[in-house]
């Protein structure tokens, strides 16, 4: 599959297998974050993974999901939640301005490659940092910038052309649907 394919499918998972993802997998995942573009080269990201399973679930529980869906139905439940997680910190002593690009680059990488390996994610950034930093013994030189969440999907989310709302939903079966602009309401050329 092109990278324009796994760009093209990809969507948020919130429900996954009960299927531990290979370390060696993880590993890679984590790679290809590291490789990212970097602000002035300056590669303050590092990288925790989290795989044994009463610490995911630890993790698990500081984190929030999907706040847009009701009555809590984008948050994972039992049985559904993610097995793994990737824990992005930020090296305070080498941040630049342009963190957020370099945790987007890495972020992106990450999710990519899993895809590519059919492995779900779900980039999170609404999380409780100082516990989670604490549950890690992160040291106090670095933050948590965000965790990805990792399993095998057991949801195939659709994207289709905004109607009304970006707002995602899921359909009477389930099904996540999420809306996006079409290029063409959103691309220009030469002058706006």
């Amino acid at each position: 599959m092109s990278v324009f394919e796994l760009i093209y499918l990809r969507r948020s998972i919130r429900r996954f297998k009960q299927k531990a993802v290979d370390y060696e997998l993880l590993k890679k995942f984590a790679d290809a974050g590291r490789i990212a573009p970097s602000a002035s080269n300056m590669q303050p990201l590092e990288f925790i993974i989290v795989d044994e399973p009463d610490t995911v679930d630890t993790i698990f529980d500081h984190t929030e999901w999907a706040r847009l869906l009701p009555n809590k139905t984008g948050r994972p439940q039992a049985g559904q939640q993610p097995v793994a997680f990737i824990v992005i910190l930020v090296n305070k002593d080498h941040e630049t301005a342009w963190i957020g690009h370099d945790v987007g680059a890495a972020s992106e990488n990450i999710i990519l490659t899993a895809m590519q390996y059919d492995v779900g994610t779900c980039w999170l950034a609404s999380i409780n940092r100082k516990k989670i930093a604490s549950l890690l013994d992160v040291p106090e030189n670095y933050r948590v910038d965000s965790v990805i969440a990792l399993g095998y999907p057991d949801e195939h989310p659709v994207m289709e052309p905004i109607k009304d709302t970006t707002a995602y939903y899921r359909d009477e079966t389930g099904r996540l649907h999420v809306p996006k602009r079409e290029l063409y309401d959103i691309l220009h050329r030469n002058i706006f």
